[in-house]
């Protein structure tokens, strides 16, 4: 160590804003053989866990299947969606345009679920990630095309009810994932 320079600060490379050259080995990207990589490489080295790893990692219950089925969150939005449609009649005045906004936001939320939910059960045995992304798609443009819709032809709709309970229903998923 050279006048109180530890190791770390003796092999550190000349600071290129310090020197002022736009050349110093600081701004020149590494090419070291050793520390490049390939993602492709990196894929195809990966090695799934056996059951007792993943217990062992995760808990005993990782193997156990899930009580929660793509149509009991479809029933839970539903069951949602007409809870908050119910709470917009009873507290909004005057409740009914505000119910109904309601009711469709959450039409929006669960018909294209229940439609992909269907999609799946239809396809069980023959899941693929294409036919998941088809599937997902479908449901997105189901949802936007019932969003269009609704501000085409239902010109009263109150904006409020329906994306509040559009997000409550929607929500659904996180309180399914939890239950899992």
């Amino acid at each position: 160590m050279e006048g109180g320079n530890t190791v770390r600060e003796e092999n550190r490379a000349p600071d290129a804003h310090a020197t002022g050259d736009e050349n110093a080995p600081g701004n020149q990207p590494r090419r070291s053989s050793s520390e490049s990589w390939d993602a492709e490489a990196q894929d195809n080295n990966i090695v799934p866990l056996t059951r007792d790893q993943a217990q062992k990692l995760f808990g005993p219950e990782v193997s156990r299947p899930s009580r929660v089925t793509p149509f009991k969150v479809v029933a839970a939005q539903m069951v949602l969606s007409l809870g908050a449609t119910l709470l917009w009649w009873l507290f909004y005045k005057p409740p009914g345009d505000a119910a109904l906004s309601a009711f469709l936001g959450g039409a929006i939320c669960w018909v294209p679920s229940a439609l992909f939910a269907s999609r799946l059960k239809a396809k069980s045995g023959a899941e693929t990630i294409m036919s998941w992304m088809i599937g997902e798609a479908l449901k997105m443009g189901a949802t936007i095309a019932m969003f269009v819709a609704v501000a085409y032809w239902y010109k009263s709709a109150l904006w409020l009810p329906l994306l509040v309970t559009y997000i409550v229903a929607l929500k659904t998923y996180w309180v399914a994932m939890a239950l899992r």
